[in-house]
């Protein structure tokens, strides 16, 4: 029998109405919410450090009172790593929410022991993007995250678990855990691990395969994107699988949807490495088999790497921003003009940066001046200025210039916006896989 799995968010700001839709009208089992990225943890680590209760994703009390009363009805198991940097917090949260919807008893479990920011202080381990100690960045750490694997996820569901929540698992974990647990299948079974984590891959950004990130109108037109239905996998016991929506729901699921999504962020599509397996997708078919339904095999695998990565946070830097718009004839040359008064001006005020852009939003921001020579000059155009530089006393410098404008620039400037923030930065190290020790905790409600 196969199993039906809900793809409920592919980031933490995603959309909360169309995992309601699913619990109400997919016909899931299972329900999960892929919400953490790789600097997200880390200002997770920030917030929890700051307040102790703290520390999980800012949306998941509004998606659980959307979703908890639905899915308990329903006996939908809902699975996510919304714990980020406190996953017991989160569950305390959880079990306060489902007491207040009055939704009956249920079993939460965390997973924790992907902190490991302890271990990468005190040890060796270097950082692949620079060849450094990631012990060398001192007090500017902030955050280390192994990423787990579907293991502790299968030990919370086979121990009741009607609610699984994480902090930093791999993405398809969430979804290939699941699997695991229902189909039987052992860890050391690394064909079918690859097989299933073709399906956990394709339903971790959630809408981006049911047309969201894929439209271009005129070339690749997607309807009724504005209600965005979220993916379904429906995997049979060989690991095979169809990935659908549910009907009526906005979007489309095509193999061109698929085939996009099957390659988003794969580096090499023959070695995708996970905590679980090491995945092959060179082999994967695909084939339309009713309108919105993907037939989706082919998948492989091969042993897991002795290793687990680790996504380490730090304090990089301090970023300031200023924005003006100009408007009618001369709006570029004046939007220019400001452009090299602040230029100027940051260095006649003996502003630190350590990197400045100063741009024309709309002409030049993105392709850079020499790529985008020789296009129609616009009627409005939005200066940018924003500078890098190590305090964030000197990051609200750039801004306060670019608000001089107002009366000290070119004629007809508005709309001045300036803001200034700490950068967190994330680089990547390899940790034993031995050192690592994930814990499964329980919580009634």
């Amino acid at each position: 029998m196969a199993v039906r799995i809900g793809s409920g968010a592919g980031y933490s700001g995603d959309r909360i109405e169309p995992a309601v839709e699913l619990a109400e009208r997919g016909d899931i089992q299972y329900l999960a919410f892929e919400c953490l990225a790789e600097r997200t943890i880390a200002i997770a680590q920030q917030a929890r450090l700051a307040d102790a209760s703290q520390g999980y994703d800012p949306l998941l009390a509004d998606r659980m009172a959307a979703v908890l009363p639905i899915c308990v009805a329903k006996r939908i198991k809902i699975i996510t790593n919304m714990g980020a940097a406190n996953p017991a917090a989160a569950a305390a949260k959880v079990a306060e929410i489902a007491r207040r919807t009055g939704v009956g008893a249920l079993r939460i479990a965390t997973v924790t022991g992907d902190d490991v920011l302890a271990l990468v202080r005190a040890g060796t381990f270097v950082l692949d993007e620079t060849g450094a100690p990631a012990a060398a960045l001192g007090d500017r750490l902030v955050s280390a995250s192994a990423y787990l694997g579907a293991a502790p996820i299968v030990e919370a569901l086979a121990g009741g678990a009607d609610i699984v929540i994480t902090g930093r698992v791999a993405d398809p974990a969430l979804f290939t855990a699941p699997l695991i647990h229902e189909l039987g299948i052992a860890m050391d079974d690394w064909a079918m691990l690859g097989r299933i984590t073709v399906a956990g891959h394709l339903l971790e950004c959630a809408g981006q395969i049911t047309g969201g990130y894929f439209a271009d109108p005129g070339y690749k037109d997607v309807p009724s994107l504005a209600r965005l239905g979220f993916p379904i996998a429906e995997v049979a016991p060989d690991g095979s699988f169809v990935i659908t929506k549910v009907d009526g729901s906005g979007g489309a699921v095509t193999t061109a949807t698929c085939k996009e999504q099957l390659l988003y962020e794969l580096h090499d599509p023959r070695g995708y490495i996970t905590p679980d397996v090491v995945a092959d997708f060179s082999g994967v078919r695909m084939r339309a088999v009713g309108v919105d339904r993907v037939l989706i095999d082919g998948g492989a695998g091969r042993a897991r790497t002795d290793t687990l990565k680790v996504s380490v946070g730090y304090v990089d830097s301090y970023v300031g921003e200023g924005q003006i718009s100009y408007a009618g004839p001369g709006a570029v040359a004046r939007a220019q003009l400001a452009l090299r008064i602040v230029e100027e001006r940051l260095k006649l005020t003996g502003v630190r940066v350590r990197e400045l852009r100063c741009d024309l939003v709309g002409i030049d921001a993105i392709h850079g001046a020499r790529l985008s020579a020789g296009g129609a000059e616009p009627y409005e155009v939005r200066a940018r200025v924003a500078g890098r530089t190590d305090s964030m006393k000197e990051a609200v410098r750039i801004g306060n210039e670019v608000e001089t404008l107002y009366t000290n620039g070119p004629a007809g400037g508005g709309g001045v916006a300036k803001s200034a923030r700490q950068v967190i930065a994330i680089a990547s190290a390899l940790v034993p896989r031995s050192l690592v020790a994930p814990t499964v905790h329980y919580m009634e409600v």
